[in-house]
């Protein structure tokens, strides 16, 4: 059977970099490829040069699709095709229907006038395709992300795709969303279709693929069945080494409460009679890693977003830090009280895009560099910022790059270099490890780890329960804006959190003095 796709000694450089350095692919019809690699790899860069975004002559190489050499100019090229890439930022314009959004560009007429019969019966029978239950009518603004994504894929299939490139399509997306996405992709194969899944979550690597394809530094490392490769061997081929253990195993030694909550309760921005997070009360200690697991919308990111005086809606409930009653309603006063926050969408709520990575590290301690007459120290920030880069290992062109053109290892990195700049005693993480790579997690954790040695107090949010096992002295476990259970973490399994997150009682287990 002929290939439908080969990419053969694809090289695509940036000045005298080589982002990507003579790469060779292949690609059956109905064939789940998986392309595996840390940030920075080149995988991107590729798929770039697939889709027709690099267009042909800015590369070296050849590609066929299809049996006919491909010399696309722009991704309309590709699409014509039946390449269709879905990025990890969704392109949907949120104000417009679904069917709207799946026939952009794409609009069917009848003697100059919009065919919306037409185009509303191809859009169900594309809807029912993705197993998405929804009126073509409506606005993709109104729903979750796991939907969004399959409109995505609804899109594609309507511009009869061949060959469907996933970016981290479920960075986002709750277990079970996954679990619709995954069998799509199943059926999507039976039809014929072949896929790229491009993912740092190597358990839905192994389940959904048939071959996984290894990139590092720009170069293919190498192509293997799915079945003959564990998860551990992708790692080696990933990082170059091999991580015997992914979470850094070292001892805490907990000392006095830094943070108490007593009874916060939040209530929804807008339906004000919904509480998000129910009469939760915890504490922290210095040098204490406190994990905080529960399903999608347990009211975990709310209650973090109540300490740091971000949460929009209104919430109630008393705050101590050092045994002391303390008043935060922004994030200001959050700052002056030792508490630093990771937000969990980095994309809004961390980083400045257009702004380069040294302004945004210094962009919350920039009285730090001011003097007596208000004005910016510039040799001095400049040097704090270079320390910066250093100590978290950011990889950068320089310090002047915009942010936004930074991997998604790094950009995170940047914003952990902020929040240290603030000299914390409490650090909130939320999510901090979504969509980054394997190596750029471990130098995380490893992270995460010095600075609990250095006896700050650090919460974890993940939706990740392996990565809040694997940090964690203690979990806090939350259902449906409610704590429900206290434990600490000696062997806990993920069996006993979801044990605990689900159980119809209330009852707390109290955490041992």
């Amino acid at each position: 059977m002929p290939y439908l796709l080969e990419m053969k000694n694809i090289t695509k450089a940036f000045g005298a970099v080589k982002a990507v350095d003579n790469v060779t692919l292949s690609l059956n019809p109905g064939e789940v490829l998986s392309l595996c690699g840390e940030n920075g790899s080149g995988k991107s860069t590729l798929m770039k040069v697939l889709c027709g975004i690099y267009p042909h002559g800015s590369y070296e190489g050849e590609i066929w699709f299809a049996g006919e050499k491909l010399e696309a100019n722009h991704i309309r090229d590709t699409e014509r095709k039946g390449i269709a890439i879905i990025h990890q930022e969704l392109a949907l314009v949120k104000h417009l229907t679904v069917l709207e959004n799946i026939f952009l560009g794409a609009e069917i007429t009848h003697r100059g006038v919009l065919d919306y019969d037409t185009m509303t019966l191809r859009c169900q029978k594309l809807l029912a395709q993705v197993s998405l239950a929804i009126s073509p009518d409506t606005r993709v603004g109104d729903l979750g992300l796991g939907q969004q994504q399959l409109v995505e894929i609804a899109k594609a299939l309507n511009k009869q795709v061949r060959l469907l490139i996933l970016d981290e399509p479920t960075a986002s997306l709750t277990e079970q969303e996954t679990a619709v996405l995954l069998e799509i992709i199943r059926d999507l194969q039976n039809h014929g279709i072949a896929c790229i899944y491009i993912s740092h979550k190597l358990n839905e690597v192994k389940a959904i693929s048939d071959t996984i394809c290894v990139i590092r530094d720009g170069q293919h490392i190498g192509t293997r069945e799915a079945e003959q490769m564990r998860e551990e061997d992708i790692i080696t081929m990933m990082v170059g080494r091999e991580l015997t253990a992914l979470y850094p195993n070292e001892p805490h030694n907990a000392g006095e409460e830094i943070l108490r909550v007593e009874n916060l309760t939040a209530w929804h921005p807008v339906n004000r009679h919904i509480k998000r997070v129910n009469n939760v009360s915890f504490s922290l200690r210095r040098g204490e890693i406190l994990g905080i697991a529960g399903l999608v919308g347990a009211g975990r990111t709310e209650a973090v977003q109540c300490l740091f005086g971000v949460w929009p809606g209104r919430h109630e409930g008393k705050i101590f830090i050092d045994g002391k009653p303390v008043t935060i309603t922004n994030c200001k006063q959050a700052i002056a009280h030792g508490i630093a926050m990771v937000p969990e969408d980095r994309k809004r709520d961390g980083i400045v895009p257009v702004m380069a990575v040294g302004q945004n590290i210094t962009l919350a301690a920039l009285d730090n560099f001011s003097g007596a007459l208000s004005a910016l120290d510039d040799a001095a920030e400049q040097q704090c910022i270079l320390q910066s880069l250093q100590r978290l290992k950011v990889k950068t062109a320089s310090p002047m790059l915009a942010i936004g053109r930074l991997s998604g290892g790094n950009q995170q990195k940047a914003i952990l270099a902020r929040c240290l700049l603030l000299n914390p005693r409490v650090l909130i993480l939320d999510e901090p490890t979504r969509g980054i790579d394997i190596g750029a997690k471990y130098e995380i954790y490893k992270l995460i780890n010095q600075l609990v040695q250095q006896g700050i107090a650090v919460i974890v949010i993940s939706s990740e329960l392996p990565e809040v096992l694997g940090l964690s002295d203690r979990v806090l476990v939350m259902h449906e804006g409610r704590l429900k259970a206290n434990l600490i973490n000696h062997n806990l399994t993920q069996e006993q959190v979801m044990e605990a997150a689900l159980r119809s009682d209330s009852h707390v287990e109290k955490q041992p003095v």
